[in-house]
């Protein structure tokens, strides 16, 4: 499991709250697609299936 890098780690906590991809992206002033790729990043790093299991992971690390 490699570290995340800040962009990524500030997409994932709002990933924990349940936010969307558009509101994450509303949130941090960036494209949703740009969400899209940290968080296809984030679940490649986390070796998430997915959302939901890349927030269990993330609240295991303390995140």
């Amino acid at each position: 499991m490699r570290k995340l890098g800040i962009r990524e780690t500030e997409v994932l906590k709002y990933l924990c709250e349940g936010y969307s991809n558009i509101e994450i992206g509303n949130f941090l002033n960036i494209s949703r697609h740009t969400v899209k790729v940290h968080v296809t990043n984030i679940l490649r790093a986390l070796d998430a299936k997915d959302r939901t299991n890349a927030a269990y992971i993330a609240g295991k690390m303390g995140i």
